[in-house]
Formats: C-alpha cells, sequence, structure tokens
C-alpha cells in the first residue's frame, strides 16, 4: 500500500466521486483535488499536483477525460487511470493512444480500485526518473513563477494558464479557459499600433518556436497597455505528435523599457 499518496478525482457524477473519495480516504490516500470537468481537470492539476489521477472518460464541459489526460500527461507526467462505464474498442484505442496507467470499467470493486491505483503508482516510481527530462517543470513552479504562462490547444483554446497569466490579462481564469488566444490575448506592434500575427497559429502550422521581443505591446480587456515579450512554441507528447502550443509571456518593467529607449 502507499499511504500519503495524493490522488485527484476527475468525474462528473456526484454519487460515484463521493464513492471513489471514501473508498480512498478509507485506505489512507489523500484526495488533493475533485472536478467534473476535463478543462478544468487540465487546470488544476499543477496546483493539485497529484501522485495519480482518477479520470472519468465521459465528462461534461467540451473537453472529454481522453483529451485531458493527453495534456496533463504531456505537460506534468501525472499518470492517468480511466474509468468509464462503456466498453468501446474505438474508445479503448483513444485511450490507449493517451499512455493510461490503467482502465477500470464500471461498475468496480474497492479491491479492483486499489490493485490498479498501486500498480500504477509503482509503475510510475520505477519511470520517474526517466520521465524527469521531459515536460515543461516542476508544477509549482510554474503556478508560483512571475513570468506569465499560457497553454493552447492546436486549435488555439486556452487550457492551462498560471496565475502570472490571469493577472497579466486582467482576466478572472473563468473568463478565460477554452477561449481563443488570438482574441483574448491582443498583442499589437507598439509603433504602428498593427495587430500581431497570431503566435500560436504559426506554431501549429511550422512546427517551430516563435517570438516577439521588440515594440510589442498586450492590450488588455479594460485598455491597458504593457510592454511584453513572447515566446511560443510546439508542445508535443513522447511520440512527437503536436498536443498544444506554449506560450511564456514577460511584461518589461518600466525601468528597463526606458533602458533600451536611452541605447
Amino acid at each position: 500500500m502507499s499511504p500519503g499518496s495524493r490522488i485527484m478525482i476527475v468525474e462528473d457524477d456526484e454519487i460515484i466521486a463521493n464513492l471513489i473519495t471514501l473508498m480512498l480516504e478509507k485506505q489512507g490516500y489523500l484526495i488533493t483535488a475533485k472536478v467534473s470537468a476535463g478543462e478544468e481537470a487540465v487546470l488544476r492539476s499543477a496546483e493539485a499536483t497529484p501522485d495519480l489521477v482518477l479520470m472519468d472518460i465521459n465528462l461534461n464541459g467540451m473537453m472529454d477525460g481522453i483529451t485531458a489526460a493527453r495534456y496533463i500527461f504531456s505537460l506534468f507526467h501525472f499518470p492517468v487511470i480511466f474509468l468509464t462505464g462503456l466498453y468501446d474498442e474505438r474508445l479503448l484505442e483513444r485511450a490507449k493512444a493517451s499512455e493510461p496507467y490503467g482502465y477500470i470499467l464500471k461498475p468496480f470493486t474497492e479491491k479492483e480500485l486499489i490493485s490498479n491505483i498501486e500498480i500504477a503508482l509503482h509503475t510510475n516510481n520505477i519511470h520517474k526518473p526517466y520521465l524527469e527530462k521531459f515536460g515543461i517543470g516542476d508544477p509549482k513552479k510554474i503556478m508560483t513563477m512571475a513570468e506569465s504562462m499560457i497553454i493552447t490547444d492546436i486549435k488555439g483554446r486556452l487550457i492551462f494558464f498560471n496565475p502570472s497569466a490571469c493577472r497579466l490579462l486582467d482576466q478572472p481564469e473563468n473568463n478565460l479557459m477554452m477561449k481563443p488566444f488570438k482574441t483574448t490575448v491582443q498583442l499589437v506592434n507598439e509603433q504602428t499600433r498593427e495587430q500581431l500575427k497570431d503566435p500560436v497559429s504559426d506554431v501549429v502550422r511550422q512546427m517551430l518556436a516563435v517570438s516577439y521581443e521588440g515594440n510589442t505591446v498586450l492590450v488588455t480587456k479594460s485598455g491597458k497597455q504593457k510592454p511584453v515579450s513572447v515566446v511560443a512554441r510546439p508542445l508535443t507528447d513522447d511520440l512527437n505528435i503536436l498536443a498544444g502550443v506554449i506560450i511564456q509571456i514577460r511584461e518589461k518593467v518600466q525601468t528597463e523599457v526606458q533602458t533600451k529607449i536611452i541605447a
């Protein structure tokens, strides 16, 4: 047994979610988050920092469990076990592609649930030293860093952003989830006032990193103008398939801007 292991539950049936919680807490596991939608699971995974995610496949919202699991594993390599009430071969093939650590059919017994979790945790501990070279870094560091980090899916919709990004955009997180980057993050040329090309589209098209360093201004929803530098790069899974785009935005402090003007 692995008492104290941190588990995140993603399940849109409240009765099942509460039943899983009772089963796991009885065995000494710690529930770090309990959510009901795929997009919320991606966003909450960084702050929850689970040792394992129990993911229902059919979820409320715009993102199903298989898509959410793919992003969570690509970003942070948290192991995922799928839960589903349906056996479908096509669904199973999609699930396999997201590299789950298990697949449990509902209804399941407490013994089945615990044994699958223990096997997954053991397997992840063996693989962990090798997995650390992938991903974008420590989730806790990402959530506390001063630099804004935004991640979109391949359609350019926001699926993850750290608190710094919310502050930079002057918007709460519930206004940002699954919104188009192109219309949510307004980037213009400081001198010509022309809107810059969408970096997400460029990355998706070219599969190469792009950057805007000079004369770039971010215009917030309230009209504030903030000089920034922007770097966007591909987010790929372990098969080198494009999963999304990582955008890092650094706001330039006033003294830095003045120094460049004087120079």
